[in-house]
């Protein structure tokens, strides 16, 4: 079987990642490996054509591809709340929250990553197209095989753009460089209360082999959970993890990043969850209807969601 992310060298979509490679899909009696196709939206095309299993990405992304939720449901959460930060160059001097900074700037960002810091600066009182705020995919970010955090952290250095909401290994990059400060981190704190729901990392799958396959779904579901576990138990696991997938920096810097990520660890997925991210998916145009709960969520694996 095969697992699709949107960016391997991340803390982003780590229990997915750890789970391959700390075993616990095979535990499950699962064999699965790991693609790497970015954007979120090509993974989730692929899971549709079914040249993937599963994928474990930003939960509304799915949108783009499975209108109204239909064909698709989220078997979990990898963890809680939305997870980019802002990060702006260094020497604009901007402060944590001075989000004021970004006026009149050029944002890097991935493709339906970006809709999310566009809604949140709508919502505090920022209007893009009126403050000349630029947001897109930064030149050479595209490709399918391109890990967008590092991506975007090295052309803040190079003075291409002058900042990016992208992942917390982007940021670590870009601040432990001297390039960067983050602005905004939604998770902790940062920006409008209601933006920490906006999406969240999520683990999903098609209705067709929910259908087919129960078993399967509910295995790899329960191999998501205790991953997290194991990681909570010892987040030293996530530098055996970042050595084998990673290039040396990376690899060094991944358990301290999952380590601050241990308390968003719940493979839950809550109908408030759901609520408001599917308000935020209106919002941005991402969808029109108004799906209930059990057509986004996979509900018969809720009793796994806290079974490590």
């Amino acid at each position: 079987m095969k697992l699709a992310v949107p960016d391997m060298l991340s803390n982003s979509y780590f229990p997915a990642l750890a789970a391959v490679e700390l075993g616990f899909f095979r535990d499950e009696g699962l064999d699965v490996a790991l693609e790497l196709m970015s954007p979120a939206d090509k993974a989730y095309a692929a899971m549709r054509d079914g040249e993937v299993d599963f994928v474990g990405a930003e939960a509304h992304a799915a949108l783009a591809v499975f209108p109204e939720w239909r064909g698709v449901k989220l078997a979990c959460a990898q963890a809680q709340g939305m997870y980019w930060f802002l990060v702006m160059r260094a020497d604009l001097g901007a402060k944590r929250g001075d989000i004021d900074v970004v006026r009149g700037r050029r944002i890097g960002a991935a493709p339906f990553v970006e809709l999310c810091l566009r809604r949140l600066l709508i919502e505090a009182g920022i209007d893009p197209e009126r403050d000349k705020v630029s947001i897109g995919p930064v030149p050479g970010s595209l490709g399918l095989k391109v890990n967008t955090g590092v991506t975007v952290a090295k052309a803040l250095e190079d003075g291409v753009i002058d900042g990016f909401w992208a992942n917390g290994m982007g940021a670590e990059i870009a601040v432990r460089r001297g390039i960067g400060t983050v602005v905004l981190d939604v998770r902790r704190g940062d920006g409008p209360k209601r933006c920490f729901d906006y999406t969240f990392p999520g683990f999903a799958a098609t209705d067709r082999l929910i259908a087919a396959k129960p078993d399967v779904i509910a295995a790899a579901v329960r191999a998501i959970v205790a991953t997290q576990a194991a990681l909570k138990r010892n987040v030293t696991l996530a530098t055996a993890v970042g050595r084998k997938l990673f290039p040396p920096q990376e690899a060094e810097l991944i358990a301290g990043l999952v380590g601050r990520d241990l308390p968003y660890y719940d493979a839950a997925v809550s109908e408030h969850i759901v609520t408001v991210m599917n308000d935020f998916a209106r919002d941005v145009g991402l969808l029109t209807g108004r799906p209930r709960y059990q057509d986004v969520v996979a509900t018969a694996f809720a009793h796994v969601w806290h079974v490590a």
